[in-house]
This record gives C-alpha cells, structure tokens and sequence, in this order.
C-alpha cells in the first residue's frame, strides 16, 4: 500500500470508475459485465421488462425458486428495465451512455441499428464510448446476418471434433466454453480499448 492510499481504496478494484452499461442476455455478453463488475466497473444491466433476462429462469436447478445461473452472471450489477423497442426506452438508454464508458451488446447483428442505437449515433453522443458487439459470427462477413449460439460456434470452430470419445458422437463440453469464451476474449478487447482511449483520446466500436 503507498503511502496516500486507503484500505477503501484498494477494495474498489483496479476498474473503479469505469461505467458499463450491459445490453446483454443469456451468458456471452453478461459474462463481460460480470467479468468488469469483479474489478469495480459499475455495471448497469439493461432488462427487458416483465420476465427479464432469461438466465433468470435457465436451467433446472432452483435455490428458493431462483435459477442459480442468474446470481452468477448478474453478481455486483445494478439493473434497471426499459423496452428498447419503444422510442422511451431508447432515450433512457442514450442517457446513460452519455455518461458511461462501455456498451456490452451481444444481440444478433443489426438489431441496435434497428432501435436507433447504431455506434455512429451513440458516438455522436459519446465520442469517447467503448462499444462490445459479442455475437454468434461478428458484425461482417458472410456469416454475419445469422443469430448463432456457443453450442453452433463450438462445433463449426471444431471444439466438438476434439472432445468425448472415439466411438460415440461429439459431445458438447460440459460448460458452455464457447460463450464464456467469448465473453473472456471480449473482456479483453474492452479493457485494451479502455487503455487505447485514455492513451489516445477516442472511443472504439
């Protein structure tokens, strides 16, 4: 500890200050949020309203009627609910990007522009916005318009050719690696951006 520095201090996290506005669902997007939360990013979750994200509800197994998936990936997040389809929601939505540092996204490729949430036009509200597009084939290519999952990724990238055994089907591994995968490499582009922005003094998306 130096010697200006407090115990306070150092228990908010080498990303105290860093606001991230998450849009994500399912695993791969919000694993970026849960990844910046850990490290002292203020994370504000994007639901939909009603149900919320689905991991809310996923899986079998219920801890007083809580999916145990849900504290995992929505751990030191705050949440808020808004219908981005709907011209209210998508002004509270460019409120806040006014005044945060990271957008997560990882809906199907085009889906933002649709809603009038395109990264040109948040980067007129916020020139220096770090922008996170997490999706099944990335934001070009031939691949680029179609939705895609971890399980659809990890047999094209070959992860089911290497796993199980040699006389029975490919198996899928036994967590989805290829969205937790995605959400760590995703991570890390965030946190090179950050440091790209406050070295050079420009938003990346």
């Amino acid at each position: 500890m130096s010697e200006h520095e407090t115990i306070d201090d150092r228990l908010k996290g080498p990303l105290s200050g860093v606001r991230v506005i998450e849009m994500g669902q399912l695993v791969a997007g919000p694993f970026v949020g849960s990844r910046m939360a850990d490290f002292g990013a203020e994370v504000i979750k994007v639901e939909s309203p009603g149900q919320g994200d689905a991991m809310r509800h996923w899986g079998h197994h219920r801890y007083k009627g809580r999916s145990l998936w849900w504290p995992v990936l929505a751990r030191n997040k705050k949440t808020i609910s808004a219908n981005l389809r709907e011209k209210r929601g998508q002004d509270l939505v460019r409120r806040l990007i006014g005044q945060a540092d990271v957008l997560v996204e990882n809906f199907k490729p085009g889906t933002l522009e649709k809603w009038g949430l395109d990264p040109e036009s948040l980067h007129v509200i916020n020139p220096g916005l770090i922008i996170a597009r997490v999706s099944g084939f990335g934001q070009t290519g031939p691949y680029s318009s179609r939705p895609g999952f971890a399980s659809v990724g990890e047999a094209m990238g070959g992860l089911r050719y290497i796993n199980g055994f040699p006389d029975q089907p490919p198996p899928r591994t036994g967590i989805s690696l290829g969205d937790s995968l995605a959400g760590m490499f995703a991570t890390q582009g965030v946190l090179m951006a950050l440091y790209w922005r406050d070295t050079i003094g420009k938003g990346k998306g």
